[in-house]
């Protein structure tokens, strides 16, 4: 692999990373942490670009395949496990949700009322983005070609030009840090980073990069597995690029934006401040572009992994399946989507973190499985009472005993102390399993 065909798959991957939601997040830190916007950002890209190139690396090393992964608590497990992470992240949830927020961005604003509130307009849009995701996708071996060289250029271009007047000709100074921000803003970072759940796609994008890998021709698994992590530190300093300017943008805006609900109005606001209308459809543009590249990369890696699954059933036919499963659900609507699939998202989220870090440390624990089963026990009690707690399922005194009992919760990483917990009673009891069957040799 020289480094023109590697560059292009990390650009290809870069673009499958950054989705709508990734513009937005950063552009709102940006305004809210004020003059406390780097230690906010420094955070924010531990976890916002740190945790997805642990994710690509740990996929990396295991072929690609994140069920290898999970396994290793049980094989039943990592079935079951593997196939809710691709559903979630897949046709359940996040590809439906490319579709409308491209819609809601880059779509209405050019809608009068009548039309921005019928149901027939989101119904043809999701058909046509939806339609342009299944011609895109259905041939993997052309994507490194049709994103990494076309599209992902297409998408920086339009960020740089969004964002290069705010860096030049700021709109104002940067304001006093908002109460959120003002006591300990690279927590805050921190927590926010972890929010935008790209380790996740991570795990599930890995597919796609052995699969462009392999496209050239590459087929030792060592040469695969250091590619795919050079092109995970492409994509993840190109991440990096982005959401430094996107959030200096979001803190030199709010004497011209104001106080805003979401980044998606400060990018709005902003762009038809420094560019007019021609600046509302260039921010439509990019919206899209980022919202198709995301779809096409979770298609693929979702009808890569069926197929897997179910041998019997094609490629082109899980692809098909998935696009139009995807634009039924996208008709539901962005609220909708964002309140069903939070809940389950918080609930398998950090158990995939803790799988990816326990990958990493496991020739120090010898691959005990109970360290495994520890880790993903303490883990998921907590993960799981929470995605009950925030739907609405449990008690608010479920939430209060959680919150008095657990260090970090009100942080939104109450998980980690019971992971930790999990993973000693787990290798103590590996430490012991071992030394019970060194007895039962001897005695033999």
């Amino acid at each position: 692999m020289n480094f023109k065909n590697t560059l292009s798959i990390g650009l290809m991957l870069f673009a499958l990373f950054f989705g709508a939601g990734n513009m937005i997040f950063p552009p709102l830190l940006g305004q809210a942490a004020g003059t406390n916007l780097w230690p906010a950002i420094i955070g924010f890209l531990i976890t916002g670009v740190g945790l997805p190139l642990l994710g690509v690396t740990a996929a990396a090393l295991n072929g690609g395949d994140f069920e290898k992964i999970s396994a290793r608590v049980h094989p039943m497990f990592g079935i079951i496990f593997t196939l809710v992470l691709y559903l979630s992240i897949g046709p359940v949830f996040a590809i439906p949700r490319t579709g409308t927020v491209a819609f809601e961005i880059s779509v209405i604003p050019f809608l009068n009322k009548e039309l921005a509130s019928n149901n027939a307009s989101l119904f043809l849009y999701t058909i046509v983005f939806f339609g342009v995701t299944y011609w895109l996708s259905r041939n993997p071996s052309k994507l490194v070609d049709r994103i990494g060289k076309v599209l992902t250029p297409a998408l920086l271009i339009t960020i740089a030009v969004l964002v290069a007047k705010a860096i030049f000709s700021p709109m104002g100074s940067i304001p006093e840090p908002s109460e959120a921000y003002s006591a300990s803003p690279f927590f805050k970072g921190f927590i926010e980073g972890y929010l935008t759940l790209d380790a996740l796609a991570a795990l599930v994008f890995a597919i796609v990069v052995f699969t462009a890998i392999k496209n050239f021709g590459i087929t030792n698994p060592k040469t695969i597995a250091i590619t795919t992590i050079k092109s995970g530190i492409i994509a993840v300093i190109a991440l990096m690029l982005v959401y430094l300017s996107l959030a200096y943008l979001g803190a030199t805006s709010a004497s011209v934006v104001g106080e805003v609900e979401n980044g998606g109005q400060i990018l709005a606001i902003s762009a038809n401040h420094y560019y007019g209308i021609f600046g509302t459809i260039m921010l439509g543009l990019a919206i899209t572009l980022a919202c198709l590249t995301t779809s096409i990369g979770l298609v693929t890696s979702c009808a890569e992994y069926f197929n897997k699954l179910w041998p019997k059933i094609s490629y082109q036919k899980f692809v098909l399946i998935t696009s139009v499963f995807s634009m039924l659900v996208a008709n539901v609507g962005l609220t909708q989507l964002i309140n069903i699939s939070l809940p389950v998202l918080m609930m398998i989220y950090p158990i995939a973190i803790t799988l990816i870090i326990l990958s990493f440390l496991d020739r120090y624990f010898g691959s005990a499985r109970s360290v495994y089963i520890g880790g993903v026990l303490g883990t998921g009690i907590v993960s799981i009472l929470d995605g009950f707690v925030f739907a609405g399922f449990a008690g608010e005194n479920v939430k209060q005993i959680l919150s008095s009992t657990l260090p970090l919760y009100s942080n939104g990483v109450g998980w980690v102390v019971p992971a930790l917990i999990g993973v000693v009673i787990g290798y103590v009891f590996s430490l012991r399993q071992k030394q019970n069957d060194e007895l039962a040799r001897k005695a033999s």
